[in-house]
């Protein structure tokens, strides 16, 4: 489908055409121009006459004559951004004014009975405007990009202008404009709905023994407003007191240490039992005046144990005095107690300080990795049942490389200038779902799951913003980097940040690959057709759980046409903000490839949502070999009582003792090659994580229902003998 079509097709009813890109204008100059052949300024002027007559084109036709020229293209492009730009700002005056009406209602505190019923009506209404409008602009934001494509494409040689006018894009207020005051106001809106200071205080005398869950899951830009509603419909955007509270999000800072073996990146890596990661953290845009000095501890959950983050707070003049282990502990101590602090609270408080200020001092770990996001938390507050944060603009960046005058100097000024290789850009956003199961209730609620489901989650098992930024930023110094690396949408990424040599020979013809030692790791498979082999093999069934297509409610989904696609998204490929496919023909696009949630089958193209994988601990290979060896251990069993039958039989000359040996003996042996075959089989499927069932319903019937034949015969077979035995007796 040409994205002319495309757009068409995608137009909003709400809205109307004109408020869109002239796409099939704007194609239609590029079609004639490119037939007229425009004549291409002569570059080696620098002088005109006002005396003489304007040169002619390729035709020899006064170009003063021509109507149409490369300029009718250019000032209709101006057009159509400004257009666009005006639309854009129009309907978010809308939506604030409409948001303003509502919180009026709040703030009369008439938001019982129908009236609630109404607010509620109107903030899903506001919401599904904003996501409407943020569709809008995507299109339209795709087609700019398209159609200067395709102009270069066309008039390359007579005068290119993409590298301009992309640019130009990039800074139109429609653009970069930051509309997160709506998310703000009406998680405000909600928040009032569900009553949350109420629910809060309601928790306090509530059973505190509970576990801890983590997840982890990648989200693409063009879903995170989604993702966002979805959330905010059930949780309030919990700002941090530093906030100023006109943004949803609130600029977050971690500088990660290590030595210069990686000693904690590699042990953060393998899964290390004890395993640590020592950051210091602030938050907000400008220099840290309070720094948070964490250490968070792997532990290894089948084992029983939970891992644990632990933290002191600092001031950042003080942050020297920890990275060199001079820090005042006593000092600190007694002013702890002199404010009334408990001797247990003091005497943990110090037990962390010392134990983080002697680890840096032994290892001597230094500044090593900077990470910085945006960071949207939602929580109920004074309520931490289920926790969820999600962080756009992720970028990583190297804190090695310049002089830290002992410690004074331990995170990059922020006016300093980074090289390439010195900063990577995380090209998704990442949201973490924490929950608390008591024991009570130890299934998550129902919009948790729902979300789960939806398809705008890619699940990353146990991902690390310090592993990957070190893999990236440190490709000469890592020993091994995480099987992630080599997800077909981070590669772009990874090379512009200089460190192609982690991604796998076949892709770059460099490196040994992100996981020549960790491929039974990776979530997909070893490599790129694997993975999409995997995909091509998954169920119908497990194809329309990925899209969130489950349940008698999956919300945030509608039907458009003959595609089920996520409402208000881009159901022309999710993929194309990504990466694009070029029609070698017209530039147009079919669909983003090579990504892993879009796989080929006999030349036709197939949309696969991302699907959840499932956690593998070790325990699982081991119940798989240990299935293995009771399959085998039947099969020696089965032989060997058919082995022993034989020998006798043959002494005896009991020739139907030697034909139910002989049948036993194949079954035996189909034992044993049944074991291995299944053990194999389901080795592959615990590396692929694959959804769905990892256990054979048919392989055990058939070799039962074949010993129980065998048995059966062979009792009716003795029954009568015995019968005959007693008929010969008698007569």
């Amino acid at each position: 489908m040409k994205y002319g079509e495309h757009l068409k097709e995608n137009i909003e009813p709400a809205f109307g055409p004109e408020p869109y890109l002239d796409y099939s204008r704007l194609d239609e100059i590029i079609t004639e121009l490119s037939r007229l052949k425009p004549s291409r300024a002569d570059e080696t002027a620098r002088v005109v006459s006002m005396t003489a007559p304007p040169p002619t084109n390729q035709q020899g036709l006064d170009t003063s004559k021509v109507e149409l020229t490369q300029e009718s293209f250019l000032t209709l492009l101006e057009h159509e951004m400004m257009k666009v730009e005006k639309f854009t700002l129009q309907q978010v005056t809308k939506l604030r004014e409409q948001i303003t009406k509502a919180e009026q209602l709040v703030k009369s505190n008439n938001t019982k009975g129908q009236h609630s019923a109404d607010l509620e009506r109107a903030a899903d209404e506001i919401a599904n405007h904003f996501l409407r409008l943020e569709k809008y602009v995507n299109i339209n934001f795709m087609g700019f990009h398209k159609i200067l494509k395709k102009h270069d494409k066309n008039l390359k040689e007579y005068n290119p202008c993409k590298n301009f006018y992309v640019n130009r894009l990039h800074s139109q207020a429609w653009v970069r404009g930051d509309y997160s005051d709506i998310v703000v106001r009406l998680s405000d809106i909600y928040s009032a709905l569900r009553d949350d200071k109420t629910a809060a205080d309601n928790t306090g005398g509530a059973n505190q023994s509970f576990t801890r869950t983590t997840t982890k899951y990648w989200v693409k830009t063009e879903d995170v407003s989604r993702v966002k509603y979805a959330v905010l419909r059930h949780l309030p955007v919990f700002l941090q007191k530093t906030s100023t509270g006109e943004s949803d999000s609130q600029f977050t800072n971690s500088v990660y240490l290590d030595n210069d073996q990686l000693e904690l990146y590699h042990g953060r890596l393998d899964k290390t039992p004890g395993a640590i990661a020592l950051r210091l953290r602030w938050y907000g845009p400008e220099d840290p005046k309070t720094v948070f000095v964490e250490r968070k501890t792997h532990c290894e959950k089948w084992m029983g144990e939970a891992s644990v983050k632990e933290r002191f707070i600092i001031d950042e003049s003080e942050v020297q005095q920890v990275l060199t282990n001079t820090y005042p502990i006593e000092k600190k101590k007694k002013e702890m107690l002199d404010k009334g602090k408990s001797e247990k609270e003091v005497a943990e408080w110090e037990q962390l300080v010392k134990e983080i200020t002697q680890v840096i001092a032994v290892k001597q770990l230094v500044p090593t990795v900077r990470t910085q996001c945006m960071r949207t938390a939602f929580q109920i507050p004074f309520d931490a049942t289920v926790r969820v944060s999600l962080d756009t603009n992720l970028c990583m960046i190297s804190e090695r490389g310049y002089d830290l005058q002992n410690m004074a100097v331990w995170h990059r000024d922020k006016s300093w200038v980074l090289e390439k290789d010195e900063i990577h850009r995380f090209p998704h956003a990442v949201l973490e779902i924490k929950l608390e199961m008591t024991p009570e209730n130890m299934t998550p609620p129902q919009w948790v799951t729902d979300l789960q489901n939806s398809g705008m989650l890619y699940e990353c098992h146990k991902y690390s913003k310090y592993v990957h930024g070190c893999a990236v930023l440190l490709p000469e110094d890592v020993q091994a980097v995480p099987f992630w690396t080599d997800d077909i949408s981070l590669r772009q990424s990874i090379i512009d940040s200089g460190a192609a040599r982690i991604l796998a020979t076949e892709d770059v013809g460099v490196g040994p690959g992100a996981n020549a030692i960790y491929d039974h790791l990776l979530p997909f498979g070893t490599s790129v057709n694997n993975r999409i082999e995997t995909a091509i093999g998954r169920t119908s069934a497990d194809k329309e759980a990925s899209k969130g297509h489950v349940g008698e409610k999956a919300p945030l989904l509608q039907k458009n046409g003959n595609n089920n696609t996520l409402a208000y998204g881009l159901n022309f490929g999710e993929e194309e903000a990504l990466v694009e496919l070029e029609d070698d023909m017209d530039g147009d696009t079919e669909c983003s490839w090579p990504f892993p949630f879009c796989s080929r089958a006999n030349s036709s193209v197939e949309l696969l949502a991302p699907t959840s994988v499932q956690k593998i601990e070790p325990k699982v290979f081991l119940a798989n070999e240990r299935t293995f060896l009771h399959w085998l251990h039947h099969g020696v069993i089965l032989s060997s009582i058919a082995g022993g039958i034989l020998s006798f039989s043959k002494n005896s000359g009991n020739s139907w003792a030697e034909w139910y040996a002989l049948a036993l003996m194949p079954i035996a042996l189909g034992f044993c090659v049944y074991a291995l075959h299944t053990f194999l089989w389901r080795a592959d499927r615990i590396k692929t994580r694959i959804p769905g069932r990892w256990d054979d319903p048919t392989g055990p019937l058939l070799l039962g229902g074949a010993v129980a034949v065998i048995l059966g015969i062979n009792f009716f077979v003795k029954l009568y003998t015995i019968a005959e035995y007693d008929r010969l007796i008698g007569n």
